[in-house]
Parts: C-alpha cells; sequence; structure tokens
C-alpha cells in the first residue's frame, strides 16, 4: 500500500488530508513540523510526501532540501497559497514534483498524488535488463534472449549513457514504456526526475498546457501560473508515450524544445531555458502520417536520432516460456497469491497463439488465471484466448455486430469507426470492473489492485459506467 506523508502545522488541514487520501486506499501519516516531517520520512521512506512551504520551526523549502538530499527521486508536492506561486515554481526547479493550493480542491489534489505514486514508482522501481528472466529478482524487467531481444539490450546499454533523443517504436503492449524506464535507469540523468506523457490520454486542448505549462490569465480558469510536464523534469528525462498522435498545432513547439532546449509557456513571451533528455514512443507508422501530412517531417528526423524497435510477441516465440515463468512468479507476488506454476500442455497452449496484444496480453491472461486459481499447476482451461471468449447475449447489439463485421472489411466511415471503437473500449472496460467486483465483493482497493489502476480512476469508471456495487 502506497504511503503518503503529510508536512503541515495547521492540524485541521493535515488530518482532512489524511483522511481523504485513506479513503483513497493509501496509507498516511502526519507531521506538524518540518523537523518531525525530516526524521518521518528518513524513518519510514514514505512513497510521496506533501508539504506545506510555511512551518513553524524551519522554512518549507528548507525541508524540501533536506528530503531531495537524502532522496532525491521520492516525489514532493508543495502545499502553496496563490501569492507563494512564485516559491512554488522555484521548489519545482529544485526538484519538486508539483504544487497544490490552499484551500485546495479534492478532484484536482487526488489526481496530482496519483500522478507523483506513478512518477515515483517509475523513479525508484529498477528495470532489470534480465534475459534468462531471474523470476524472483522482484523487480520489472525486461525478459527474453532471443536474438531480436538481445539487439534490443546492447542497443540500450549503448544509448543509455548518452543524452540522444530515444524513438522506441513497437506495437501496443510489446514493453516500450520499460525500455524507456531501463534507458533512463542505466544513464548519466538517473537520479533526476522522470517524467512520463502520455499524448493519447490527454485531451488535445490539455496537452499542450501539459507540456508547457501557462502563464496566469492565458484562459478562463488560469488563476495563476502553471509550471509544465517539460519543466518538471528539468536535468532529468521526458517520456512521450504515443508521440505518433502528438496533434500538429504542438509539434511545432515541441520541435523548438529538441532544436533550441527551450520552451514557451502558454500566454509567455519570453523563452525558458530547459535541460532535459527525450524518449518518446510510437505505435504508429510515421513514414506514414509524414507523408499524409499528420506528422511533421522535420520533427521526425530530429526524433530518430537513435531508433529502438520492439519486436511483437509473435516474432519472439522462443521467449514464451521464460516470459510465463516470470509473470506467474511476478504476478503472484504483487497479488500475494502461491505460484501454482503450470503444466506443460498449458505452456504449449500458450506457443500455439500469435498474441496480437503482445506482452500486455499474455500478463492479462496470467493474471486472470491465477485470480480463478484453485491451487493445482495452470490447465489449458485456465488459459483464456481472445478466440475463445464469447460477448454476453445481448451485451452488443445486431447493429453494433454488423458495424463491427463492416470495420474489419474496410468498408465503415471513419467517424463512425471512431464512435465504434470508443463503444467497444467502454464495453470491454465496464465488464472488467464489474468482473473485479464481484471477484473482491465490492472491496474496491482490491478491485482496483487486480485492475492495476488506483483508487480514483476505478471510482471514475463506477461512476462512468453506472456499476451498482
Amino acid at each position: 500500500m502506497n504511503q503518503i506523508l503529510i508536512i503541515d502545522d495547521d492540524q485541521q488541514l493535515g488530518l482532512s488530508f489524511a483522511k481523504i487520501l485513506s479513503q483513497e486506499g493509501y496509507k498516511t501519516a502526519n507531521a506538524f513540523t518540518g523537523s518531525e516531517g525530516i526524521e518521518s520520512v528518513k524513518r519510514n521512506r514514505p512513497n510521496v510526501v506533501i508539504l506545506d512551504i510555511r512551518l513553524p520551526d524551519m522554512g518549507g523549502l528548507e525541508v524540501f532540501e533536506v528530503i531531495h538530499e537524502v532522496f532525491p527521486k521520492l516525489p514532493v508536492i508543495i502545499i502553496t497559497a496563490y501569492s507563494s506561486t512564485e516559491t512554488a515554481i522555484g521548489a519545482i526547479q529544485r526538484g519538486a514534483f508539483d504544487y497544490i493550493y490552499k484551500p485546495f480542491d479534492v478532484p484536482e489534489m487526488l489526481l496530482v498524488v496519483e500522478k507523483a505514486v506513478v512518477a515515483g514508482r517509475c523513479m525508484s522501481s529498477p528495470v532489470d535488463v534480465n534475459p534468462d528472466g531471474e523470476i524472483f529478482s522482484g523487480r520489472e524487467a525486461l525478459v527474453g534472449s532471443g536474438s531480436s531481444m538481445l539487439e534490443v539490450y546492447k542497443a540500450i546499454g549503448r544509448v543509455s549513457p548518452t543524452d540522444a533523443t530515444v524513438l522506441i517504436r513497437g506495437e501496443s503492449g510489446t514493453g516500450k514504456e520499460l525500455v524507456s524506464r531501463a534507458i533512463y535507469n542505466h544513464s548519466n540523468r538517473a537520479d533526476k526526475p522522470f517524467v512520463v506523457v502520455n499524448c493519447v490520454a490527454i485531451p488535445e486542448t490539455l496537452l499542450e498546457s501539459e507540456l508547457f505549462g501557462y502563464e496566469k490569465g492565458t484562459f478562463t480558469g488560469a488563476m495563476h501560473r502553471r509550471v509544465g510536464k517539460i519543466e518538471q523534469a528539468r536535468g532529468g528525462t521526458v517520456f512521450l508515450d504515443e508521440i505518433g498522435d502528438m496533434p500538429l498545432s504542438i509539434q511545432s513547439k515541441f520541435l523548438r524544445l529538441l532544436q533550441e532546449n527551450s520552451i514557451e509557456r502558454l500566454g509567455g513571451k519570453d523563452p525558458i531555458d530547459v535541460d532535459v533528455r527525450v524518449v518518446a514512443a510510437t505505435n504508429r507508422d510515421l513514414e506514414a502520417a509524414v507523408a499524409d501530412g499528420t506528422f511533421r517531417e522535420d520533427l521526425y528526423y530530429r526524433l530518430r536520432v537513435v531508433t529502438l524497435t520492439i519486436p511483437p510477441l509473435r516474432e519472439r516465440k522462443e521467449d514464451i516460456d521464460v516470459l510465463v515463468e516470470y509473470l506467474l512468479a511476478r504476478l503472484s507476488s504483487e497479488m500475494s497469491l502461491n505460484n501454482p506454476g503450470i503444466t506443460a500442455e498449458a505452456l504449449n497452449k500458450t506457443k500455439q497463439y500469435d498474441w496480437p496484444g503482445n506482452i500486455r496480453e499474455l500478463s492479462n491472461v496470467i493474471k486472470k488465471a491465477l485470480i480463478f486459481n484453485r491451487g493445482a499447476p495452470l490447465q489449458p482451461e485456465d488459459i483464456t484466448l481472445n478466440q475463445e471468449r464469447s460477448v454476453p447475449n445481448g451485451d452488443v447489439d445486431q447493429a453494433v455486430a454488423g458495424d463491427i463485421q463492416l470495420w474489419v472489411r474496410g468498408v465503415l466511415h471513419s467517424e463512425k469507426q471512431e464512435k465504434l471503437f470508443d463503444s467497444c473500449l467502454d464495453h470491454v472496460a465496464a465488464l472488467l470492473v464489474r468482473e473485479a467486483l464481484v471477484i473482491t465483493h465490492g472491496n474496491r482497493s482490491n478491485a482496483a489492485k487486480i485492475l492495476g489502476i488506483s483508487r480514483p480512476t476505478l471510482h471514475a469508471k463506477i461512476d462512468k459506467y453506472k456499476l451498482d456495487t
């Protein structure tokens, strides 16, 4: 369970923070002076610290400096008043994760905390380059000793110590984020921030401000200056996932970062120098995107200084044995379950399938098998493959089924494709959330753990899909 330490001399506010976070499944602790907070950090090593900028015995920035020196990868969120925005921005430039304002907005605060937990995990959980699995290493790993993966490992070793921009290419689910983290872990910037931005997950209207920040008054609701992700990553590494889907309107500003090592906040007039390394990933055909005008050619060439291509699982089936053993050990440990092992017949079944969802799909299949396992080694019937699944009667009507047939034949209008895709994603997500809640008898913390999402995200999906729990 992730632990959050709140350092704030306002006991009522601090305890309110703790109560809200506890309800979301976090373990919390409070400290009411700077010195008490420093001792708590050293003693308990929380996952995230929420730190008030004003404390009775020492300044909040002084406390931050002490914490940051001892644990440079520990995310620290600064609590500040509107009048102290510049001080909070100064803390960001020294390595703080982000800042929130008093009085705080609860959804915004929870979102910042969730991002901080993820960032802390990415920075503090090294990714092993582990060809033979070493099943019980206890860390996330790039696994497999086939010739294609050995080339990937060599490329990681060569590019990591440099500051070169890296473009990671591969299908969804092949492990592009793990490769980016391995590059970061083995780089000269490993003691600096690692900031992840998913260009698909953030709406176009928000992506620019998320990356570059904004000045007070730039748009309605911009009540204060906000630092963007690129400034937060000063001295460190920015990982841009799905960069092939970055809107054209933002690509030119990002090109400037690569060319001049500077950015401008929205509404700003002066360039801001930033020192960051860029690692990007995509599953798109960028050459085709350049040809059809949806991706800038100059940005394409700036990104592909070094290109790593991650092979799909169907092209490295010689690695499936060790991948399955590794996933069984890792997932059973994460879910506090006994590792039941797997029969030769079940393992052979995994090798006969092409895994269109790659390692992510394999991981999900193993996780589901572990959840329903009753202690015996996994059997072929425990390995539920996509081609064996059926949609419950009545969940997809005939009209939708017909549209799906038209889609796969390539004769469905593009706008209708997009709507149908979103509808199918929502349908699958609702089924997964419902099943997780049934398995855990409505325990949302356990359901979120099974699904691999945070409690705030689970709550949002329960509300979105109107699931009765």
